[in-house]
């Protein structure tokens, strides 16, 4: 069973998801900004990543800037930020036999999924 953290407003996001549907892959598709994660669920796949908090945030968004997200290093704080603020979360998300990666480009599910 694959799962992919999904928005479905996201070019990138469904170009993955069309992806895992081509390559006629198990997939578990989680709306993350209408299902919202717990805490645990996204400390899990910032694990199954294997990257920081900080490095899960998308810079772009305005929240990242309202809430000055830049400078601040508290691990907890960030995930706080991301639960209040989904769409501060990086995606797509593709999750596969207890590791992860974020889709973005398309080839990292490619490659991903090759492994």
């Amino acid at each position: 069973m694959i799962k992919i953290w999904h928005n479905s407003r996201c070019k990138k996001s469904r170009e993955s998801l069309n992806y895992l549907k081509e390559q006629n892959c198990d997939i578990e598709v989680v709306e993350y900004l209408k299902e919202l994660p717990s805490k645990d669920d996204l400390k899990q796949v910032i694990s199954e990543l294997g990257i920081s908090a900080s490095e899960l945030l998308r810079t772009t968004e305005q929240e990242y800037k309202e809430l000055n997200l830049k400078e601040e290093n508290d691990e907890d704080k960030i995930i706080e930020a991301m639960l209040n603020n989904p769409k501060l979360i990086q995606r797509p998300i593709v999750v596969k036999d207890g590791k992860a990666v974020i889709g973005r480009p398309i080839q990292n599910v490619k490659t991903f999924l090759r492994n």
